[in-house]
């Protein structure tokens, strides 16, 4: 018998509706339920693409008796970290003040004030260790409930009222200038794995925003140091694990520091932003291997993750029936010897072996491989490559494929309208820009209401009950605004505004400045999450103030430049300390301090001249630029406005503040002006 999860929009959640756990959502009414009850709260965070919560659901959720005692002393919740972003981030940071480490599943205890007094993540089924087992927490936990109960109730207290009294130190009110990105460059440079790309030990993480910042300091300053870092680690992850070499697209990441064996799951975040990384890299060098990686990964994201509705789905699972009927992760990926010689006969598989890095050992579990790069392509022949490796795809496309997370999260597809944007005009890809369009249009019918007010999901059409968070208003129009640029469209531009309006009055502390992840009229928590550091997405403050900074350089707004100065205070107050996770708001500084530029193409759209100069302006790498394109006074677009033809023909303006250089009518001179 299905329980109350079966009526709910979250892949994650449905997969847990036939459990004999009776859950409930997070609700109001679940908290009632304990507090009639007089039982704790059992509240289990995860999303449907998490590897241990799996394992978590069929030893312990799916076991009877293990169920029954969770239905007799607690009132259980299921929450989608995916979903609700907002409860994730409040419990998380009891999670790690209190054990030091955090990660999904989540575990945590409440009373019925939702007050936490007990926290973990995983617990396995029987003892081992050093962790107790599930059952014996869920026991220790009832036992502590029923006889200390007072003093239970009094840390819970406590530790509700530490995390609601937290406060950022959001620096001095000016923003950060020459000297913080200097520092935050030398942070970055001493915290860089010289030998390997990226940053720091095991696990690794692709550090996308980082660089972003990296290529945009390198862009303002000349700075080849930060070229070389985002130009190596950006080489090392193509040539790893990390990327799948045969159908394209970036796992979340690398259990080791060289790249080579991920996490396999996908996710659609990782891969927009990768997907425009590679594109900004290509951008700046040239690199053959950084566009043949940017429209990859652009592809993956339309093949595999596209759906029905136009939007796209949040992620891939890192398991897969290995073709025993038993879900094993990797089992989609990895290859042993064997099975490429079964597949390509035996001359073919050891070029493939030799190509692909594939070993007797293997790098993986029960000697497979994952797939990597380890040596340059040009020693092998390419015309015998390329056929190695659709013969692999087309026997790895009759693998039991890995289950698909349909949900629709606004803040990704935001991220992956700006991606397919941008990489659909710089390689005169224009099915990658309808996809971007198709996105945005499902964003724009089924995810805003009547009030510009945003939902955080959906699915299969029908839109989640959750509303949108801050990253969700920001990164939605931050695709919104790639779209005005790489179109010419202004409806996108109007979209844009409508969310940053809200970010501005729901989103913004008036006082301070600072931003909120939650909106002010949101559902009350214990606390008001709030942070500006990013994680494997840029923070919802971070992204905002791009969004406000570029808007603003749109549309002359001062409203929207003075509130993304103001949040970029905080910069400046972390980026020396820890770069490393604050990048989208050094990368928006790197923007704010060249300007940015405001680059106007006036012309006839099906004008080849008109189109030449618009592509240039795209292809500026000065940091943050904006870009609008159209016929000469279209009101659609504000940087259009009095900017007319030169001699009746097509023409580019450069402006700062909207104050305009002389106008250039050739792409010569317009990426003359554009590099000064």
């Amino acid at each position: 018998m299905p329980n109350r999860l079966a009526h709910e929009t979250s892949p994650y959640l449905l997969q847990h509706a036939d459990n004999p756990v009776d859950w409930w959502p997070w609700s109001a009414e679940a908290f009632d339920e304990a507090r009639e009850r007089g039982v704790p709260v059992h509240l289990s965070v995860g999303y449907s693409s998490c590897h241990w919560c799996h394992v978590l659901a069929k030893e312990s959720f799916e076991d009877a008796a293990v169920a029954a005692y969770m239905n007799d002393h607690f009132v259980n919740i299921k929450v989608d970290r995916e979903e609700r972003p907002d409860v994730d981030a409040v419990y998380m940071e009891a999670v790690q003040a209190a054990t030091g480490q955090g990660g999904w599943p989540m575990t945590v205890f409440l009373t019925s004030d939702a007050e936490p007094f007990y926290f973990g993540t995983y617990f396995p089924p029987a003892p081992r260790q050093g962790m107790p087992s599930f059952r014996q927490v869920l026991e220790g936990v009832h036992s502590a409930w029923a006889d200390r109960h007072d003093e239970v109730a009094e840390v819970a207290g406590k530790i509700a009222r530490d995390l609601a009294g937290r406060e950022i130190s959001y620096g001095d009110a000016s923003v950060p200038g020459e000297e913080e990105l200097a520092q935050a460059l030398l942070g970055l440079t001493r915290d860089y794995d010289a030998q390997r790309g990226g940053f720091g030990g095991a696990p690794k993480f692709p550090p996308s925003m980082v660089i972003e910042f990296l290529l945009r300091h390198h862009a303002r300053t000349g700075a080849e140091g930060a070229l070389q870092m985002a130009a190596d680690t950006c080489e090392r992850m193509a040539r790893g694990g990390i990327y799948d070499q045969l159908g394209g697209g970036f796992a979340r990441y690398s259990v080791d520091r060289e790249w080579v064996v991920p996490h396999f799951e996908k996710m659609l975040y990782d891969n927009a932003l990768l997907c425009r990384v590679y594109a900004h890299l290509w951008r700046a060098t040239g690199s053959d291997l950084a566009r043949r990686v940017a429209l990859e990964t652009a592809d993956f994201m339309v093949r595999e993750l596209r759906t029905n509705e136009g939007g796209f789905a949040s992620a891939l699972d890192a398991d897969s029936d290995d073709g025993t009927g038993k879900h094993v992760e990797g089992a989609y990926y990895v290859w042993t010897p064997r099975q490429l010689a079964d597949v390509l006969g035996d001359e073919d598989a050891a070029l493939a072996a030799q190509y692909f890095g594939v070993t007797d050992e293997g790098t993986f579990e029960e000697g497979a491989s994952v797939l990597q790069l380890p040596q340059q392509d040009g020693v092998f022949d390419a015309e015998r490559i390329e056929s190695i490796k659709q013969r692999l795809s087309h026997a790895r496309a009759q693998r039991p494929a890995p289950g698909r997370d349909d949900k629709v999260v606004a803040a990704w597809n935001g991220l992956a309208i700006a991606a397919l944007a941008e990489t659909g005009a710089y390689f005169d890809r224009p099915d990658l820009v309808e996809a971007a369009l198709g996105a945005a249009d499902l964003l724009v019918r089924l995810h805003l209401d009547e009030r510009a007010r945003l939902a955080r999901t959906s699915k299969d059409g029908r839109v989640g009950a959750n509303a949108g968070v801050l990253e969700d208003y920001a990164d939605v129009a931050e695709g919104f605004l790639a779209l005005a640029s790489v179109t010419g469209e202004g409806v996108w531009l109007e979209f844009a505004g409508f969310l940053l309006d809200h970010v501005l009055v729901r989103f913004v502390d008036e006082e301070s400045g600072a931003l909120y992840d939650t909106a002010a009229d949101a559902e009350k928590l214990i606390r008001r999450p709030q942070d500006p550091t990013d994680s494997a997405t840029p923070s919802g403050w971070s992204a905002a103030a791009g969004a406000l900074l570029s808007y603003a350089a749109q549309t002359g707004a001062a409203p929207h430049r003075t509130a993304a100065e103001r949040a970029l205070g905080v910069v400046k107050a972390l980026g020396p300390r820890a770069p490393r996770f604050i990048g989208w708001g050094l990368a928006t500084a790197e923007a704010l301090l060249d300007g940015p530029r405001e680059v106007a193409v006036v012309g006839p759209a099906d004008a080849s001249a008109t189109r030449e100069l618009h592509r240039t302006a795209l292809l500026t790498t000065a940091p943050g630029a904006v870009v609008a394109a159209g016929a000469p006074g279209s009101d659609e677009l504000p940087l259009l406005a009095d900017r007319p033809l030169v001699e009746g023909e097509p023409a580019a303006y450069v402006c700062r503040r909207f104050t305009c250089d002389a106008p250039v009518t050739d792409v010569g001179s317009l990426r003359e002006k554009l590099a000064s």
